[in-house]
């Protein structure tokens, strides 16, 4: 201490001819320096420093208060988003099942629908069969007629002669006027 008190009586003895000289004894002037450096330091410097680390403080705290916000929000939109996905869920099963339902109601429409048409092709072949049953049982009937009424055509002009022709168009004559004075 007594080279710090030393050192200031030394200053007041510097000659005043305008000179600027170096003290070159580092254990007296470097405790000195750096206290005075600490001081004006600590005096001017801690306003500085207490206002830089309230700012400091602020942006911390505002960037929280904002994370905070974001964070809310964020789980807010997640909220609304798991809501539409349930109710998209929800409806796409709707629509499966009602797409199932609608399937089967199609699938039994059709067979439905399908059984008609085989029922009326079914009816409309026996109908058909029926028909060309008729049909060819009519051919077979005028055949057979026809060949009956030319083997009886053939056995009445090989058995009459002419007097049986005449005595048949004689009788069948006296029946019609017999005929005739009938309805008269």
């Amino acid at each position: 201490m007594k080279n710090v008190t030393d050192s200031f009586v030394s200053l007041g003895h510097w000659p005043s001819a305008g000179s600027f000289g170096f003290n070159t004894d580092i254990l007296a002037t470097n405790p000195i320096n750096l206290s005075v450096v600490l001081g004006v330091l600590i005096f001017f410097g801690k306003g500085v420093l207490s206002d830089l680390l309230d700012n400091r403080k602020q942006r911390i705290l505002n960037t929280i208060r904002n994370s905070e916000e974001l964070r809310g929000g964020a789980i807010e939109q997640l909220e609304k988003a798991r809501s539409r996905l349930r109710k998209v869920e929800s409806e796409a099963e709707q629509f499966r099942v009602n797409g199932y339902s609608e399937i089967e109601r199609e699938k039994l429409n059709l067979i439905n629908s399908t059984y008609k048409t085989l029922e009326q092709l079914e009816n409309y072949k026996n109908e058909t069969i029926q028909f060309e049953q008729q049909r060819a049982i009519n051919q077979v009937r005028q055949r057979v007629f026809q060949q009956a009424l030319r083997g009886a055509l053939g056995t009445l002009n090989s058995c009459l002669n002419n007097e049986l022709h005449l005595r048949t168009i004689s009788a069948n004559i006296d029946m019609l006027g017999t005929m005739k004075e009938i309805t008269d």
